[in-house]
């Protein structure tokens, strides 16, 4: 059977720990509920483990049966990384889901359940044809995707030399609840996502009666002239061919209406493709957030924190992921992805030092990917369906790429 068919037979209990991750999602590096479903769905199977130290991560190595001692080549093949992120979001779930999130004000809103649970059915995929397999695998289930650079943890901790030697190749997948049709596979060579960056403002002023603004110095008017003047900034003082997005998704301030508060704290996220550009709007965002506070007579502390990097596929692996897909699924099953999108991976810490690649999946669950809530909406609803496939698509990565890596060596 092929590697497809094999993982359709799984489709069934892999949906039931979709289902499972599901109802019970936790947010940021620490996961050990996720941590522990996931050590018992990968019970039984011949796999290295080992638990991270500062984060709830779990990272299993797969020895191919060709690179063992005795095995009848030489130890030490190539190796393959395939990841699956695990944390979920601070989101009260309103899918209506029968398997709905359990826990109150945290959702899997961006697909993570189906990703671990992708990558748990690869690894029993790979683990059944262990002696076939030209090099070892490394199984990379993380934590802290949303913000918290949990891939940059795991790679401190030593997850790209899991194996015992540098990781050759490394895939990723990630699903999304609208864009794509269901099942279609789409990515692009190059610059896939943007690199991320966070926008930490507030504004300090003096508090007093709501009914006497002028013995205060309120904090409120100055903070909304800058949200507004921070989107005026993105369309006049930045290149429209090199693309900013800046975002404030969180802004508080005060305590009752007729309050002046002392102080109104707002943050923004901020998205940029190029290294020129991201250090351009640290440097004018931050002295446009002062120079209206102080217009005020007012002060501003103000922080720009990068995180993420840009996400970038190699031209090659991207061409052998995208030629993976139409031979392992069809012609039809993998779209080309015309323009970067302005989303962030920290997987971008792996693409940083490994050859690689990241493809999405679509796996919209109402009809109609155009009109579909998107990831991270309290209504964002995926078709676990597509689970097997995920799992068929990197277990193909992962030995199709040990096995031209291993004819490489053989060849030099």
């Amino acid at each position: 059977m092929t590697l497809r068919e094999d993982a359709h037979e799984l489709q069934g209990e892999l949906a039931v720990l979709r289902r499972a991750l599901h109802q019970e999602p936790e947010i940021g590096l620490h996961l050990p509920r996720t941590q522990e479903k996931v050590l018992a769905a990968l019970e039984g199977l011949p796999l290295e483990i080992s638990t991270g130290t500062s984060l709830s991560s779990v990272t299993a190595v797969l020895r191919g049966g060709g690179t063992e001692p005795g095995g009848g080549t030489e130890p030490g093949g190539p190796v393959v990384l395939l990841r699956g992120d695990m944390d979920g979001l601070p989101v009260t779930e309103r899918t209506g889901a029968e398997f709905t999130s359990r826990i109150d004000g945290a959702m899997h809103a961006c697909g993570h359940d189906l990703h671990t649970a992708g990558l748990v059915g690869a690894a029993r995929l790979l683990a059944d044809r262990r002696e076939r397999l030209a090099g070892d695998v490394v199984f990379m289930f993380q934590p802290g995707e949303e913000g918290w650079d949990g891939a940059g943890h795991m790679v401190e901790e030593g997850v790209l030399v899991a194996a015992g030697r540098p990781v050759d190749a490394a895939y990723g997948l990630h699903v999304s609840s609208s864009s794509y049709p269901t099942g279609v596979f789409s990515s692009r060579p190059g610059t896939l996502m943007a690199a991320s960056a966070g926008l930490h403002v507030r504004v300090v002023g003096a508090g007093g009666h709501g009914s006497r603004p002028h013995a205060a110095l309120d904090p409120v008017p100055a903070a909304c002239e800058m949200v507004t003047a921070l989107q005026t900034m993105v369309t006049r003082r930045f290149d429209v061919f090199d693309p900013v997005v800046v975002t404030v998704g969180t802004f508080h301030a005060g305590t009752r209406r007729n309050i002046i508060p002392d102080d109104a704290v707002f943050e923004a996220t901020v998205r940029t493709f190029t290294p020129a550009a991201a250090e351009r709007v640290a440097e004018v965002a931050v002295r446009l957030c002062q120079d209206i506070a102080a217009a005020h007579g007012l002060t501003a502390e103000v922080d720009f924190v990068p995180e993420y990097p840009v996400t970038v596929n190699d031209a090659a692996e991207h061409d052998f992921l995208a030629d993976t897909v139409r031979e392992a699924f069809g012609e039809e099953r993998f779209e080309p992805l015309a323009d970067p999108i302005t989303g962030s991976e920290d997987f971008s810490r792996v693409l940083d030092r490994v050859p690689g690649a990241f493809v999405f999946l679509g796996a919209n669950s109402t009809g109609d990917p155009e009109t579909a809530p998107g990831n991270h909406s309290p209504l964002a609803a995926f078709d676990d369906s597509v689970v097997s496939d995920g799992s068929a698509l990197l277990a193909e990565l992962a030995v199709r790429r040990l096995d031209r890596l291993n004819s490489l060596a053989k060849e030099a």
